[in-house]
Parts: structure tokens; C-alpha cells; sequence
């Protein structure tokens, strides 16, 4: 028989979550990269440009022929060429010598400088006056200047935005290595939880939490594959977790509000040939026994029933442990920016548990934030709803006192 209700800390719970291997890679086409995670260095096979052209419009010449120049005194050269764009000129400049070029065009043979088409007067059909001096390299972007080839463009690690997009397609890649996204077993249980078409009798709840878990599970990148409501059968139960570590990556259960269906969930689990009992009980609150075991190199973890528990917890682990399987660093969850704010009343929590709270952030006119602290029981949806994010309380304090400076973390 496991041993139930353990409790081990957020930083251990963590930690096993890190003994499981990162998901293999596949290549997809480049505009499927967007906010996947690159598995392995992508190597520029080319300069960038692959040769010296032009920043502006104006004149391509040898730097040494405008030194001088002045308005009163401007340098006269010869316009020997007109540069398109996109072509490689076969040409060359000579001293006394320009050739007219838009921005981006390739520099001829023998120029080294341009000089801006506001710094130039015609004179005559084929002659410019210059009246500004330039100096070798002036508004050229040299050859390999952006990216020299052979040199790492998206190291591995890096999740793809779309400025990553726009370097890769400028350097010819069609397609791009990235880790497979997770897909995710969204499983509910309890006999009390009905689909939420349905109308809920006396004692029964719609259920939330398979929606949103799943769609916390689509905002990671990863893929949420939903199962029916399981009732408190071992058997069935037992049934519909097998097809989830079959089919997934991660299974996430949710339901056991009372103390009798948490050991079927957990027994349940354990009952399986080959599953390792990680974890379970964590010091957190909401989610003290948040449940995680592995079957192979598949994860199944337990969630708490009640919605706003079963949410946070999806964030603090959940969350970040997906980024982690498509090769992110395993970070300390939740996930989302931190924001400094002063609290606007006192905050107490029980030593030995890490809490989170959920907070509402109130921006002042100067820019700082005030951190209303949002009240509620563990069941009540519209608190998160209400929240900007979680102030988490570290299990070694009772709190925060009115006017501390805390961060809390947005969603």
C-alpha cells in the first residue's frame, strides 16, 4: 500500500517533476515554429547579406573622393551606373566616379561608402555635386554584417517569436526543429460532476474543471485531449486512466473533494503495473494533496476537486512542467510576469504551508500598484475571475503586513 498525504514542499515537488525527460523533437515548417521551443542550435548556412549594400538612398562611391566636400566647395563626381535592386552589379566605381542606389541595393565593385541623396546636387545629366564628406563604411551594411555564417541565429532552448520567423526566413530556412508539444489526458472525476450543457440536479456541479484545465493546457502549447466525466469507480476509473497514459504525455486528473475518493484516486493510480508514486501531499495552499506519479516516461498528476484549488495548483506545477517537456528550464511556477505592489491590508497564512493568494492589482497615477487581496472559498470561481494574479506567501512567514511591498505574480 502507498503511503498517502506525505507532504513534501513546492521546491521537492518541483524536483520530481525535473526527473522526467524532455519530449523528442520533429521538424515543422517554419511558420509553425511561433512559440515553440528550438531543440537543437540553428546555424546561419549564409551571410547576412551576402554582400555590402546600401542603408539609404543615394550615391555609392570611394569615400576618398568626398573628402572636402562642402557646400562651398562640394566634390564632383561622375554617375556612372544606376543600381537595381536585387541585382549583384557587374560593374565597378572608379576614382571621380558614383552610381546612383536605393536603400538595400548592392554596393558596386570599388565603392566603400554612399552618401545620402539629400547631401547631392545634379549637375548636368550624368554628374552629381556631393557637399557632405563621407567615410569608408558610411550607410553600408557590410557583408555578413547581421549574421555571419556558420554562427548560432536561434540557440537551442529559445522559444521562436516572431522576430526569430523573420531572421530564419531572411536566411532561407523553410522549416525549423522544435520539441513535440505535450498532449494532455484532461480527465474529471466524481458523481456529483455533469457536463455543463447539462442542468445540474440537487447536489451535482457542472464541470469547470476539465474546461479549464484544458485551456490553461492550450495557453502552455500544449495539447488537451478530453475524456468523459469518470464516477467514483475504481474500476472505470482504473479504465479511462489507461487509455490516458496510452494516449498522452501527461494525464491530469481532477475530483476527490473528500477524503474517501482521494484514496480512490491514489489507489487507483497505484494500482497500475509500473506506476511510481512521486508524490503525494504538498505543503501548498490550495492543493495540499495534489498528487503526481509516473508510468514509464508518462506523468499522471492529481489535481484537487475544487475548482480554484484544482486551477492554482494547475499553475504553480502543471504550467511550467509542460514548458519544461518542450524544452524549457523547469521554473519555479506560476508562470507570469512579477509586479511589485504595496499590500493594502494584512495577509496571514499558517507556518509550514506556502500560500498563494489571489490578488487584485489597482494601478496608481505615479505607475505603482496597490495589491487588493481578493477573499474566498476554495469553491468560488469568480475570486480568479476578480484576480490579476497570486501573491505567494513562503511557508516560513505568517504573512504580510498592511503596506509591504510584495510581488505578486499576473496571470
Amino acid at each position: 500500500m502507498p503511503e498517502f498525504l506525505k507532504v513534501i514542499t513546492t521546491d521537492e515537488f518541483v524536483e520530481r517533476l525535473g526527473r522526467f525527460a524532455r519530449l523528442p523533437s520533429e521538424c515543422v515548417p517554419l511558420d509553425a515554429a511561433l512559440y515553440r521551443t528550438v531543440a537543437e542550435d540553428v546555424l546561419a548556412l549564409e551571410d547576412l547579406p551576402v554582400s555590402a549594400r546600401s542603408a539609404v538612398d543615394g550615391y555609392a562611391v570611394r569615400a576618398e573622393d568626398t573628402f572636402g566636400a562642402s557646400d562651398s566647395f562640394p566634390a564632383l563626381l561622375e554617375v556612372v551606373a544606376e543600381i537595381g535592386m536585387g541585382i549583384l552589379p557587374d560593374g565597378a566605381v572608379g576614382p571621380g566616379q558614383a552610381a546612383q542606389i536605393p536603400t538595400g541595393g548592392f554596393l558596386p565593385l570599388g565603392a566603400d561608402a554612399v552618401v545620402m541623396v539629400e547631401y547631392t546636387n545634379r549637375a548636368g545629366e550624368s554628374s552629381i555635386e556631393v557637399t557632405r564628406p563621407v567615410t569608408s563604411g558610411v550607410n553600408v551594411q557590410e557583408a555578413g554584417e547581421d549574421v555571419k555564417s556558420g554562427a548560432i541565429v536561434v540557440p537551442r532552448g529559445r522559444q521562436v517569436r516572431s522576430q526569430e520567423i523573420g531572421l530564419l526566413a531572411a536566411l532561407g530556412f523553410t522549416e525549423v526543429r522544435v520539441y513535440r508539444r505535450p498532449r494532455v489526458a484532461v480527465i474529471s472525476t466524481g458523481d456529483e460532476v455533469v457536463p455543463i450543457e447539462s442542468t445540474p440536479k440537487p447536489g451535482q456541479i457542472r464541470d469547470a474543471n476539465a474546461h479549464t484545465v484544458s485551456a490553461l493546457v492550450r495557453a502552455a502549447g500544449a495539447e488537451p485531449i478530453a475524456f468523459p466525466i469518470v464516477p467514483d469507480d475504481a474500476g472505470r476509473l482504473r479504465e479511462v486512466l489507461q487509455h490516458g497514459i496510452v494516449q498522452a504525455d501527461v494525464t491530469v486528473l481532477s475530483g476527490g473533494s473528500s477524503v474517501g475518493t482521494r484514496d480512490l484516486m491514489v489507489e487507483t493510480v497505484t494500482s497500475l503495473r509500473g506506476v511510481e508514486l512521486l508524490a503525494h501531499g504538498v505543503a501548498i495552499r490550495p492543493g495540499k494533496p495534489t498528487l503526481l506519479a509516473r508510468q514509464g516516461d508518462k506523468a499522471v498528476l492529481g489535481l484537487p476537486g475544487h475548482p480554484v484549488s484544482a486551477l492554482i495548483v494547475a499553475q504553480v506545477f502543471l504550467d511550467p512542467f509542460l514548458g519544461y517537456l518542450q524544452g524549457g528550464s523547469l521554473r519555479r511556477g506560476p508562470m507570469g510576469q512579477r509586479v511589485k505592489a504595496r499590500l493594502s491590508t494584512s495577509v496571514h497564512s499558517t507556518i509550514g504551508l506556502e500560500e498563494f493568494i489571489r490578488i487584485r492589482l489597482d494601478e496608481g497615477s505615479d505607475g505603482t500598484y496597490c495589491a487588493q487581496p481578493v477573499f474566498g472559498k476554495s469553491g468560488m470561481l469568480s475570486t480568479m475571475v476578480k484576480a490579476d494574479g497570486v501573491l505567494a506567501v513562503p511557508m516560513n512567514l505568517e504573512g504580510f503586513a498592511r503596506g509591504d511591498i510584495v510581488d505578486v505574480i499576473r496571470f
